[in-house]
């Protein structure tokens, strides 16, 4: 009877490990590795969302590729190509790494949340501060109060609601700059201009700012609004006095100091378009309106990526975090106004999230 028990035992075991063997799940992919043994990948794709001229972006961010290659190099990863691109829009973006088409990108808040479900972030900006945070706007206007970039290294950024120099958005101004309380109705009067759903400083923030300030209404609860894609179509609506109130994050009119007063004809030292206006932008373009603090830009990885794995995000970690402490990366990150990386967990953007949710609800 001992006997029998035992080999039946023993056929028991056998079939157990014959059912595993033949599982049909299949392995989860791997990269290939070079004869070295280093994880190999043929390329790497990197984009960066649209808050500056694209022109702009590429030509600032030219020697990341190879910098990225060096350093994953010393990190034990061996990549053939690394290519960047900028998104049509941040939703384009935020698609593009939820199908697993762009591995890495730069996303705002608002867009790491809308495509989190896809898309883990890695790493949050670290920026220096501005010479103001006041949340007086009065405060922000006039080339006396000319914000500079001197601030402690913070992670977060404020948006600002600008009144352009139209005829109305000097109105809006005036009263501002004499401490009088705009009304609803005194912005409702006023044509917008703003980015897509999934900018923080471009919609998210502003549309709080309102309900904060306004009895809930929202960006959609104006009666004249229009959505342009990218800060630069923004900032050219502005100065050609086509709206009356643009929206940006508190250092835009740095950004675009030099290229406000250059003829039309002419671009600054970063290539930007003039914009031909008589006077500086610190005068002409003035807050009307300040945000509560927007938590940084990520770098975030797509969830779809061939080469997602635990490993490669501690690498990609790693490796931002070092480029951005050379001064060549500092150059190369100034684009955003980056200045270093933290490394970051999707709960440190709770507070975001809780944002987005009170704004649709």
């Amino acid at each position: 009877m001992k006997k029998i028990v035992a080999l039946l035992l023993a056929l028991v075991m056998v079939l157990a490990l014959a059912a595993c063997g033949s599982s049909s799940a299949p392995a989860a992919p791997a990269a290939a590795s070079d004869e070295t043994g280093k994880p190999h990948f043929d390329k790497l794709t990197l984009e960066f969302v649209p808050s500056k001229d694209a022109d702009v972006i590429i030509a600032g961010t030219a020697n990341l590729p190879e910098l990225v290659k060096a350093e994953m190099a010393n990190l034990g990863y061996d990549i053939d190509e690394v290519d960047i691109t900028v998104g049509t829009s941040y939703a384009a973006t935020g698609e593009a790494m939820s199908a697993g088409s762009i591995d890495v990108g730069w996303l705002p808040a608002g867009t790491y949340i809308l495509y989190s479900d896809d898309v883990d972030v890695i790493l949050t900006a670290t920026r220096n501060g501005l010479s103001n945070d006041s949340e007086n706007p009065a405060d922000w206007n006039g080339e006396a109060n000319k914000t500079l970039k001197n601030g402690p290294q913070v992670t977060y950024y404020r948006a600002l609601i600008y009144a352009t120099p139209s005829a109305y958005g000097q109105e809006l101004a005036a009263k501002v700059n004499a401490g009088e309380a705009l009304t609803w109705d005194d912005l409702n009067a006023a044509s917008w201009a703003v980015l897509n759903n999934s900018s923080n400083a471009g919609y998210i923030y502003p549309t709080m700012w309102l309900m904060k300030n306004y009895d809930g209404k929202k960006l959609t609860d104006l009666d004249k609004v229009t959505t342009l894609e990218g800060y630069g179509p923004a900032f050219s609506y502005a100065a050609a006095e086509s709206v009356d109130i643009i929206v940006c994050y508190a250092d835009g009119r740095n950004d675009y100091e030099a290229s406000w007063t250059i003829p039309e004809n002419e671009v600054d030292e970063t290539g930007k378009q003039g914009l031909g206006r008589p006077d500086s932008i610190w005068n002409e373009l003035n807050v009307i309106g300040v945000t509560d603090g927007v938590y940084n830009d990520t770098v975030s990885i797509s969830k779809s990526s061939p080469y997602y794995t635990p490993e490669l995000v501690d690498a990609l970690q790693q490796c931002f975090i070092n480029i951005a402490a050379t001064d060549e990366g500092k150059a190369i990150f100034d684009i955003y106004s980056h200045t270093g990386y933290v490394v970051a967990t999707d709960a440190d953007y709770d507070n975001s999230r809780l944002a987005m949710e009170l704004m649709e609800g």
